[in-house]
């Protein structure tokens, strides 16, 4: 009788740990909720972040789009063992601005909130702003251009912590 309760407790501990770890990649797929929200001088895009510092999340505009990764460490609990791995470790999400949004990607700056919210503000600019463009020859001119048309440049953005 002892052999068969050990037996299902191992068929339900591999069961739950094969859940687990389902849910997880099913939650790493998924993508980050997120809101935008418009003022009149930023664009304020904002991640649910759950169990995140700072160290652990990145933040990239490129172009109209502002992409957000976490690589969330679990930390081992002394006493205890791991049953049900059911959390993502790796979680991405982005939001593209609206087409028409004039925006100064040097100025976004992002912001880890202790309720666990990503809040990532990313300044409007003013559309002609000057352009510094450089030709073969190294030499630097600058030109007008509209900030929408600048798709390809990609600004990292530094995430502060207000956990501290």
């Amino acid at each position: 009788m002892n052999q068969l309760r050990e037996l299902t407790e191992e068929i339900g501990g591999t069961v739950l740990e094969s859940v687990g770890r389902a849910v997880g990649k099913a939650q790493e797929r998924t993508p980050l909720p997120v809101d935008l929200l418009e003022s009149e001088d930023a664009y304020l895009a904002v991640f649910d972040a759950p169990d995140a510092t700072a160290s652990d999340v990145q933040v990239q505009l490129s172009g109209r789009t502002v992409e957000v990764r976490l690589d969330r460490f679990r930390q081992p609990r002394e006493d205890f063992e791991m049953r049900f791995p059911g959390r993502g470790l790796t979680l991405d999400g982005h939001v593209t601005l609206p087409p028409d949004a004039a925006i100064d990607g040097e100025g976004a700056t992002a912001t880890l909130a202790e309720n666990g919210t990503l809040q990532v503000r990313v300044p409007k600019g003013e559309e002609g702003t000057a352009v510094e463009v450089t030709d073969d020859d190294g030499e630097t001119e600058s030109e007008d251009s509209d900030a929408e048309d600048d798709e390809s440049e990609s600004d990292e953005v530094d995430v502060d912590d207000e956990t501290a």
